[in-house]
């Protein structure tokens, strides 16, 4: 049976979801002053490659569609882990760039769509999910060049998890997972 407040947390979550991906150009253009680092894909991002490796930038879990193999529980974990994960890297960057506003405006936004995650976990009754444990980037962060690179990376993932996070939670509204009232 569909439980209506669930099918609610996942409306809420889909707008807080819009407003990240809105606030993240932004964000962008307010920490990354190279020209050459754009949120729009491009050859540049293959030349990154080599900085996001020597900065281990760690990825985002990956989502799919529920199904039999990948269920709500784990979606719900991985949302969890990806979002606590981000929340951990703008802090760090909150910390190292001259104009922290948007970062932290963004954090706040992430923070508050892990809060609906973490709802969407006790309606379907499932136990308290993973804690992300860091990413220790702040000490690979040694000049401005270095936080530049890592915010531009940092933002197009969190852009890439946040369109994975939509579709997850659309494919939710469509499946009506059966949660417990």
């Amino acid at each position: 049976m569909e439980d209506p407040n669930f099918h609610r947390a996942v409306e809420r979550s889909q707008s807080l979801v819009n407003k990240v991906l809105n606030d993240i150009p932004e964000a962008h253009k307010s920490c990354v002053r190279s020209k050459s680092l754009t949120l729009q894909p491009s050859s540049e991002s293959k030349n990154l490659q080599y900085m996001e490796s020597s900065l281990e930038i760690p990825r985002a879990p990956t989502l799919k569609g529920l199904s039999d193999e990948f269920k709500l529980e784990m979606c719900l974990d991985r949302m969890s882990e990806g979002l606590q994960m981000y929340q951990d890297l703008l802090g760090v960057l909150s910390d190292r760039v001259s104009t922290p506003e948007r970062l932290t405006d963004l954090r706040a936004d992430i923070t508050d769509l892990l809060a609906q995650v973490v709802k969407m976990r006790e309606m379907a009754r499932l136990e308290t999910g993973v804690k992300y444990a860091g990413s220790g980037l702040a000490s690979r962060l040694t000049g401005d060049y270095e936080v530049q690179v890592a915010a531009h990376l940092i933002l197009v993932q969190l852009q890439d998890f946040s369109r994975d996070i939509f579709r997850s939670l659309r494919n939710m509204a469509e499946t009506q997972p059966e949660v417990q009232g």
